[in-house]
């Protein structure tokens, strides 16, 4: 984080709770807030607000988080890329639910989404995947995610061993590796407000089409 990035960052911390909430139509949809939420963030010099946390339920209902990456979001969904081995993608097969939270501490906002996922393409995670710095292509080859290391060496042997493999030619995309899409089914936006007043603004899909709401904080 650069000094002009922490001077920002400081002079427009907690400017969220001053901020006006955005009028909102009836037949407004969240991902149009979203991305106004998320510039916002981008502007006030939040370090990485692509940050999200990933929950997901093992098969005997133990939920699990962990903070990755959003890659992408459109009309039709959110995306971030990972090992398909790693303990989250192994919930996530056989259960496909799934929540995430960004927090922006610098403008007192979070964005609660729920909903399901899907695989994206193989072409697509292609795509992802060779924009990549070359090191994280070797990276994805190298860890086996979420496996238990038998030794001290064994992680820096593998960057060794796949080095050494794909030297001189284009690193390909491991079968095991790509990206999630979660279709949600409901996004909540919370603005933090003075005297814990904060405004919840929901929306919740019904017959594809989006409601929303407001609840009390």
């Amino acid at each position: 984080m650069t000094l002009f990035e922490k001077l920002r960052c400081l002079f427009t911390f907690g400017q969220g709770v001053a901020l006006p909430l955005p009028a909102i139509d009836e037949n407004a949809d969240p991902f149009s807030l979203f991305k106004l939420w998320f510039d916002d963030a981008n502007k006030s010099g939040v370090l990485l607000p692509e940050a999200m946390s990933v929950s997901s339920v093992s098969q005997d209902g133990q939920p699990s988080c962990r903070m990755v990456l959003l890659k992408e979001f459109n009309q039709d969904g959110f995306i971030f890329y990972t090992n398909y081995s790693s303990r989250k993608s192994q919930e996530l097969n056989t259960n496909d639910k799934i929540a995430l939270l960004f927090h922006w501490n610098v403008l007192q906002r979070q964005i609660r989404i729920e909903g399901c996922v899907e695989k994206v393409s193989a072409e697509q995670s292609a795509k992802y995947f060779h924009s990549r710095d070359r090191g994280s292509q070797i990276g994805a080859w190298a860890s086996k995610q979420s496996s238990e290391i038998q030794t001290d060496t064994e992680l820096a042997d593998s960057v060794t061993y796949y080095t050494k493999k794909f030297a001189g030619n284009p690193v390909p995309l491991p079968e095991f590796w790509g990206g999630w899409r979660i279709k949600p089914n409901y996004i909540e936006f919370w603005q933090g407000r003075a005297s814990r007043l904060h405004d919840r603004v929901c929306f919740k899909q019904h017959n594809n089409q989006w409601k929303n709401f407001k609840l009390q904080p």
